[in-house]
């Protein structure tokens, strides 16, 4: 917990509240709907909850009263970020998410599961995508719905709303430059950093902040100073997420180790050392990343690779030369509240040493 209120929890109290709801709309069309339903309360189901704890905290920064519905409107990015990572896993074939099945994986078993039983049904695989993209779709509908139903009135809403608009078309706008850095089969650093910019950094911080922010009615200075403290503490989270995509333990990370060299995810860090691999080192990177059949010696000379090329030294400087921005820029913005100031410090260092 960061600062004087449990955000975890009280999210969870939303997002469970406003799924209630949207179960009894959805039965009265129909009781197999309650699949999606119950799809999206395990997608919801724990996770860190940085970009509801950036929107309470960038409410909090601008003066923000706690007693508002903030928690409520907060909550609704983390169904945006639940909608992202739906459709995210589709698009890279990925098979797990936080240690269970990604959503088109557990669609998927639930297809086959019936057609055993009946003897009969369509394809599992196909279906399995659809569904998922479909639930992707309705996490982004509810999360405009939570924000417009949380409590606030027109005016600090239609305040927030260019900020909530920003990000939906940022994210989306990362993730296509993300899915055309993979297609490409090339790394490419500025490539790599606009994705790095605009499919984490804008998403996970600097626009949660601005949507509490705007919420409370902070002025442009403010929000500018939200700005230069959020975008380098959200470039050096995804710098973080990406060595962890390698290096990480998967009972911390929920996802198999070295996933991301199967997808052939073109990071910032993979870019690097491209750059600077040697010859030998690069050829041998071209013949094995991004093959999905990699087994344990060939993740291992892969992140040899990458460790000999300082690519990883390379990420983590970046990453403490970001955080060191970001915290001085927090020094000198203008705050109504220090408690929110103890509070943003500490998640920009959990956020990017990876301590929650």
């Amino acid at each position: 917990m960061y600062g004087d209120v449990d955000i975890p929890a009280e999210v969870q109290r939303a997002l469970t509240g406003f799924l209630d709801l949207q179960q009894r709309r959805l039965e009265a069309i129909g009781p197999e709907l309650t699949e999606q339903v119950q799809a999206a309360r395990d997608a919801t189901s724990g996770g860190k909850r940085l970009r509801p704890s950036f929107c309470y905290w960038g409410f909090r920064a601008a003066g923000g009263d706690p007693a508002r519905p903030i928690l409520t409107a907060a909550a609704s990015l983390e169904m945006l970020h639940v909608s992202a990572l739906v459709h995210d896993d589709v698009m890279d074939s990925s098979d797990v998410r936080r240690g269970a099945p990604a959503a088109h994986r557990r669609f998927e078993a639930l297809q086959r599961a019936r057609s055993e039983q009946s003897g009969r049904g369509g394809d599992a695989v196909s279906f399995g995508i659809g569904a998922a993209i479909l639930l992707g779709d309705l996490c982004l509908i509810w999360a405009d719905e939570l924000l417009h139903t949380s409590g606030f009135d027109a005016a600090a809403l239609a305040r927030a709303e260019q900020y909530f608009d920003a990000v939906r078309v940022e994210v989306t706008a990362g993730q296509y430059l993300d899915l055309l850095a993979q297609a490409s089969g090339e790394s490419d650093m500025d490539l790599a950093l606009r994705v790095l910019r605009y499919k984490s950094a804008t998403y996970t911080v600097e626009r949660p902040l601005h949507v509490g922010a705007a919420l409370a009615g902070a002025d442009q200075r403010l929000i500018e100073s939200l700005s230069a403290y959020g975008l380098p503490v959200g470039e050096a989270f995804q710098l973080r997420d990406d060595l962890l995509g390698v290096f990480g333990d998967p009972a911390l990370t929920g996802k198999p180790a070295g996933d991301d060299l199967r997808e052939g995810k073109r990071t910032v860090l993979v870019a690097y050392a491209v750059d600077h691999a040697s010859e030998v080192q690069l050829n041998e990177f071209d013949r094995l990343f991004g093959r999905p059949d990699l087994d344990d010696d060939e993740i291992q000379l892969l992140r040899e690779i990458l460790q000999d090329s300082r690519a990883v030294q390379a990420c983590e400087d970046l990453i403490t030369e970001r955080t060191e921005d970001a915290l001085d820029a927090l020094d000198r913005a203008p705050l109504a509240d220090d408690t929110a100031r103890k509070a943003l410090a500490d998640l920009a260092i959990a956020a990017t040493s990876r301590q929650l």
